[in-house]
C-alpha cells in the first residue's frame, strides 16, 4: 500500500479511463488509485469492472465536488497520508504527482499543479477568469495563488481530514480561500497539461463565465460567513 492515494473522479470517461487508468499502473505503479465513477452514463462503470479497476461507483451523479469528497472519504478511512485529484480525461500528466509529494513533504498542507508558476499565462477570456479569481483570492488571503483554477491538487492528512468529514469542501478556489484564512500552508509546481484525450469539457464560454461569477461571489462575499462544520 502506497502513503498516496490518486483520486480520479469521472463522469462519462468511457474514450480516456483506460488509457488513464493504464498509464498509471504500468508507469507509475508504487502509487495507488480509485476510479470515483459519478454516475456516468456511458461505459465508464462497465469498462472499470471488466478492467479490474479500482472503484468507487457511485448510483447518481453527484458532480465533481460530491465525486471528490468521496474519493476523499475512501483515503481517510484507508488511512492514506497524502491524495491527489486527477482528471480522468487525460490532462493531468502523472509524472509530477513525485516532484507534488516532495513538495508537500517539505511542511506543506496544499501543493498545486501550476502551469502558470513560471510561464505566462496566455491572454484569453478564459484566462481572464482565472486572472480575476487570483486576484480575489490574493485581496482576500494574502496569498498569491498562480493558477487558482487547476484541478491538480494535492492533499495531505489533515485537509483530507477536512474534506472527508466537512460537508461543504468542494475542490474550487473559493475553499482553497477559506482553507488558507483557516492557517493551511498552500505550494505550487510548475506543470504542463494536455488537451482532453475525447470527448468535450464542460466548460463552454457560457459555463466558464458562470463558473467565475460564481468563484468571485464566493470568495469576496460568502466565505466571510462561512463557518467551519465541527
Amino acid at each position: 500500500m502506497s502513503n498516496l492515494l490518486i483520486v480520479i473522479p469521472a463522469y462519462n470517461e468511457e474514450k480516456n479511463i483506460e488509457r488513464v487508468v493504464g498509464v498509471l499502473t504500468e508507469q507509475y505503479p508504487q502509487f495507488d488509485y480509485v476510479v470515483v465513477n459519478d454516475g456516468s452514463k456511458d461505459g465508464t462503470a462497465e469498462l472499470c469492472r471488466r478492467k479490474g479497476y479500482h472503484m468507487v461507483d457511485l448510483p447518481v451523479n453527484l458532480g465533481l465536488a460530491g465525486a471528490f469528497q468521496t474519493g476523499l472519504k475512501y483515503a481517510y478511512q484507508h488511512g492514506y497520508q497524502y491524495a491527489i485529484q486527477f482528471d480522468g480525461d487525460g490532462q493531468h500528466r502523472p509524472e509530477y504527482i513525485q516532484p507534488m509529494l516532495d513538495k508537500i513533504q517539505e511542511g506543506y498542507d496544499i501543493v498545486i499543479a501550476s502551469r502558470f508558476l513560471t510561464e505566462k499565462k496566455p491572454k484569453s477570456m478564459r484566462m481572464l477568469g482565472s486572472n480575476l479569481i487570483q486576484m480575489a483570492l490574493r485581496m482576500t488571503t494574502g496569498v498569491l495563488i498562480h493558477d487558482p483554477t487547476s484541478g491538480m491538487r494535492m492533499f495531505d492528512r489533515q485537509m483530507i481530514r477536512e474534506f472527508a468529514q466537512g460537508m461543504n469542501y468542494g475542490p474550487e478556489p473559493d475553499t482553497l480561500s477559506y482553507l488558507i484564512k483557516n492557517g493551511a500552508k498552500v505550494a505550487e509546481v510548475q506543470v504542463t497539461m494536455d488537451e482532453r484525450l475525447a470527448g468535450v469539457s464542460y466548460l463552454t464560454p457560457v459555463n466558464a463565465t458562470k463558473y467565475m461569477i460564481r468563484m468571485m461571489l464566493s470568495i469576496l462575499l460568502i466565505q466571510n460567513f462561512r463557518r467551519r462544520d465541527r
